[in-house]
């Protein structure tokens, strides 16, 4: 049976906007803020570079892959169909291999 991933932390825009600034105005390294804050060094540096190309438009909107309870009923189906399928050429094989065993 497949694990189920944990779901991605998500942070608001005032935490983003806040963790940018304390990296900006701080004589602290990075790292540091970042251990301090729990996240990665290098998300505070994306961070930065998504605030200083978008401006206020950064942080506004949510980016990736809808949430499942967001996706439509029909995606859901299609990756249950293909999950489906995966599965079937396993077995497929699985079959095959130990026909060949008994013969």
């Amino acid at each position: 049976m497949t694990k189920k991933r944990a779901a991605y932390k998500t942070y608001t825009r005032a935490f983003k906007l806040e963790a940018v600034r304390l990296m900006e105005t701080s004589d602290r390294p990075s790292s540091e803020i970042a251990m301090e804050l729990g996240i990665r060094r290098n998300q505070l540096y994306k961070w930065k570079e998504q605030l200083s190309q978008k401006g206020n438009e950064a942080f506004t909107r949510s980016v990736g892959r809808p949430k499942r309870e967001d996706q439509s009923a029909m995606t859901t189906l299609k990756q249950e169909n293909a999950r489906l399928k995966e599965e079937n050429e396993i077995l497929k094989k699985a079959a095959a291999y130990f026909a060949r065993e008994l013969a």
